[in-house]
């Protein structure tokens, strides 16, 4: 049996990206469930399967939270990219905001009759 090495902390550059690398880990999570199920019915002894239940629990742990990372991963990206957009107008709203302050004629104007 072999743990699986790969990280999911990794770059997640799309959605596309995300939806790939979810689908690999699930197909992996189907695999090692499957394993878990035989290994009921295998003609180890006792111990031998204790040890192979536990192995096969600890990867597929390792599987969700890999999956569960990546799922933040891109959810924190996208919250990341809102907050710029809304960071953007914001800015562009006060820029606007301030020119008009500077074109405006109000405080200019003197009344020298009074």
């Amino acid at each position: 049996m072999q743990v699986s090495s790969s990280t999911a902390t990794a770059n997640v550059a799309s959605a596309a990206d995300a939806a790939n690398q979810i689908a690999q880990l699930q197909k992996r999570l189907q695999g090692l469930t499957k394993q878990l199920q035989e290994v009921a019915t295998s003609a180890l002894d006792t111990k031998s399967k204790q040890l192979k239940t536990k192995l096969l629990q600890a990867e597929i742990a390792v599987v969700q939270a890999q999956i569960a990372a990546i799922q933040n991963q891109w959810q924190q990206a996208q919250q990341a990219k809102s907050s710029a957009a809304t960071n953007k107008a914001n800015e562009a709203s006060q820029t606007d905001n301030a020119s008009k302050v500077k074109h405006s004629t109000l405080g200019r104007q003197v009344d020298v009759f009074a």
